[in-house]
């Protein structure tokens, strides 16, 4: 897989599972920061307030080193070890399930749990479905209208995205080009007389 590659979900989804009465209800969503994480989980919390556990995991970031799991009272490993391991199993990242269970008067003992909560997260997966991302690099641009052949030829030998353009005796372009690929273009354009690049994050 080309290094800037990475799997994720499509869209927000949900896949339901029901074992002895309790209802499992996985949700999904791509995200691309912790915070996003919270607001969704306070979200659900909000929307399925009368839910007995809302348990979760994710996973962050295209080395898949940032994640967390959460059982909200189920019994340990029995919950988000499980939707974690959904994740892993499809290889994603940047995504979030969340499982709502209301319980339905049975107890399912840790292993129906995990098969519950691995269950509804797959069918969430499934039903989002799975799209490759590219990890992409920004920066802007700055360079005097002289030297703007020399840097729209690069631009256009690396085909590199381009928006927010500015032009007039101080020029300015907002560029996006591949993170593994990122040191070697803007070393090629920092090279020419005068132009300036400023990093405005990965995504």
């Amino acid at each position: 897989m080309n290094p800037d590659n990475y799997l994720t979900v499509k869209k927000h989804s949900q896949g339901i599972f029901r074992d002895k009465g309790s209802k499992f209800i996985g949700l999904v969503w791509p995200v691309e920061s912790v915070d996003s994480v919270r607001d969704i989980v306070d979200s659900v919390k909000k929307e399925y307030h009368d839910a007995r556990h809302h348990c979760y995991a994710y996973m962050i970031g295209s080395d898949r080193l940032t994640w967390r799991v959460h059982d909200d009272g189920e019994p340990s490993g029995s919950a988000g070890k499980p939707i974690l391991g959904q994740i892993n199993s499809a290889g994603l990242t940047n995504v979030l399930i969340v499982v709502v269970r209301y319980f339905g008067g049975t107890l399912l003992g840790v292993s129906g749990l995990i098969q519950a909560y691995r269950t509804a997260s797959a069918e969430a997966i499934k039903n989002s479905g799975i799209i490759t991302m590219t990890l992409m690099d920004y920066y802007r641009i700055g360079f005097p209208y002289a030297a703007m052949n020399d840097v729209m030829k690069i631009l256009k030998e690396e085909n590199a995205g381009q928006s927010d353009q500015s032009f007039g005796l101080d020029c300015s372009i907002q560029i996006k080009i591949p993170h593994s690929e990122a040191e070697r273009i803007t070393g090629r354009l920092s090279a020419i007389s005068e132009v300036s690049t400023v990093w405005l994050g990965t995504r």
